[in-house]
C-alpha cells in the first residue's frame, strides 16, 4: 500500500521506560548453552540489559501515567484532544478497548474519537498512518497516538532467542494539522501467509490458556519455553528483514525521486543491534546515521522501539532544528513498511523513566 499525506505534522513526543533493569549477565544463569557461547551472542546482538515493568503494571497505566505528566508540563490540555488512537499487542482487557479505559481515567470529552490497533514492530508506523487519516477530517485538530506494550512477561525467561532482547515501553505522540504542506511518504506491506514467524499460539480464542499450555518444553537449542509464551523463527525472521526492507526502501526511495543522501536520520525499528548494523549495510547508510543501540540499553519493546529511538537519540535536536527522516518498522504480522517525513522544531521530545 502507498500512502501520502500532507499539511500534517509531529509537534511532540513523549516515550516511557521502566526504572527496573536486569543485565544479561545476571540471566546467564537462566540458559543452557555454555557461557563463552552466550557471551559472544552478547557481543554480536547488542545485549548489555533490558527493562521490565512491575507485572502488575498495564498499558493504561502507563498511558495515563505519561498523558498526566505532559498535562502538567503544559505541554498538552484535555480539551485540545480530538482522538486517541491506541497501538498495543497486551490489551488490559479482551473487551472493552484500552483506549476507551485511558479515556474514562483522564476524563477526556465524549466527543473524543477512541480505537485500539493490534500491531506491532510496525505499529508505530500504523498508528501515524491513522492519526494522519483522522486529521483529514474537519473537526479533527489534534490526535494523539499512544503506543504501548508489556509483552516481558509474555516471554519465558529460559528462552535465550527471546528474553534477552525483550523490553516495556510506551510512548505518546502529538500529531496535528498544520499549514505547511509537509509532505509525507510512504509504503507498508504485509504478508499473512508468514505470521506464524512471531506467534504466543496460546491466550486467544484459538487455543484458549489452560494448564496444558502452560506445560515448558525444550526445543533443540535448550531454549524452554510454553504455549503461552512468545515463539520466534529467528532466522526466519533475519532472512525476511534483510530481503523485504532494503527493497520495499528502494521502491519507495525510486518512486519519490529522493536519494539516501537527502536523509539526515534513519529511525529503525530495533530488533537487535546486529540486524539494524546489517540493514545499514545493506542500504549503505553511516550507522552514526541509523542508531541500533536502543535494545542495548531498553530492550526490544516491539513498536515502541522507534520513539524510544528518536526521543533517546535525537530527542533534543529535535526540539531545537528539523531534520529529514525515514521511519521503518518491520516484524510481527508479517509487516513492514517505511515513511519519510521533514520532523523538527517540536514542542518536546523527552524520555522518562517510571
Amino acid at each position: 500500500m502507498i500512502f501520502e499525506y500532507r499539511n500534517k505534522k509531529i509537534t511532540g513526543l513523549l516515550t516511557i521506560v521502566p526504572k527496573n533493569i536486569r543485565t544479561f549477565d545476571e540471566e546467564m544463569e537462566n540458559y543452557k548453552a555454555d557461557k563463552a557461547r552466550n557471551k559472544r551472542l552478547k557481543m554480536v546482538m547488542g545485549y548489555e540489559q533490558h527493562r521490565m515493568f512491575d507485572d502488575d503494571v498495564c498499558v493504561s497505566d502507563l498511558a495515563v501515567y505519561g498523558m498526566e505528566y505532559m498535562f502538567r508540563e503544559g505541554w498538552l490540555k484535555k480539551e485540545e484532544i480530538d482522538a486517541l488512537v491506541l497501538v498495543t499487542q497486551s490489551p488490559d482487557y479482551f473487551m472493552p478497548a484500552t483506549s476507551n479505559v485511558i479515556h474514562g481515567r483522564l476524563g477526556l470529552s465524549e466527543d473524543v474519537f477512541c480505537m485500539d490497533i493490534n500491531q506491532g514492530c510496525a505499529g508505530f508506523l500504523v498508528g501515524i498512518m491513522q492519526a494522519f487519516s483522522l486529521l483529514d477530517q474537519p473537526t479533527v485538530n489534534k490526535v494523539v497516538l499512544i503506543n504501548a506494550d508489556v509483552l516481558s512477561r509474555k516471554v519465558s525467561k529460559a528462552d535465550r532467542n527471546s528474553y534477552p532482547l525483550i523490553g516495556d515501553a510506551a510512548s505518546i505522540t502529538v500529531l496535528e494539522s498544520c499549514a505547511e504542506e509537509n509532505l509525507v511518504q510512504g509504503e507498508i506491506c504485509m504478508d499473512g501467509t508468514r505470521s506464524d514467524m512471531l506467534i504466543i499460539p496460546a491466550g486467544g480464542f484459538r487455543r484458549p490458556s489452560s494448564c496444558e499450555t502452560a506445560i515448558m518444553h525444550e526445543d533443540e537449542e535448550g531454549n524452554s519455553r510454553s504455549l503461552d509464551n512468545l515463539v520466534m523463527g529467528g532466522r526466519e525472521v533475519f532472512y525476511f528483514v534483510q530481503t523485504e526492507v532494503p527493497k520495499l526502501i528502494e521502491k519507495l526511495f525510486g518512486r519519490i525521486h529522493m536519494t539516501k543522501d537527502e536523509i539526515d536520520w534513519w529511525m529503525f525499528h530495533q530488533p537487535n543491534k546486529f540486524m539494524v548494523d546489517k540493514l545499514a549495510e545493506a542500504l549503505e547508510v553511516p550507522y552514526e546515521k541509523m542508531p541500533s543501540n536502543i535494545v542495548t540499553y531498553f530492550g526490544n519493546a516491539s513498536g515502541v522501539t522507534i520513539p524510544t529511538n528518536v526521543a533517546y537519540n535525537i530527542g533534543e535536536k529535535l526540539e531545537k532544528e528539523e531534520y529529514k527522516i525515514c521511519f521503518a518498522g518491520f516484524g510481527v504480522g508479517l509487516t513492514w513498511g517505511a515513511m519519510v517525513m521533514d520532523m523538527g522544531k517540536m514542542d518536546f521530545c523527552r524520555l522518562i523513566e517510571w
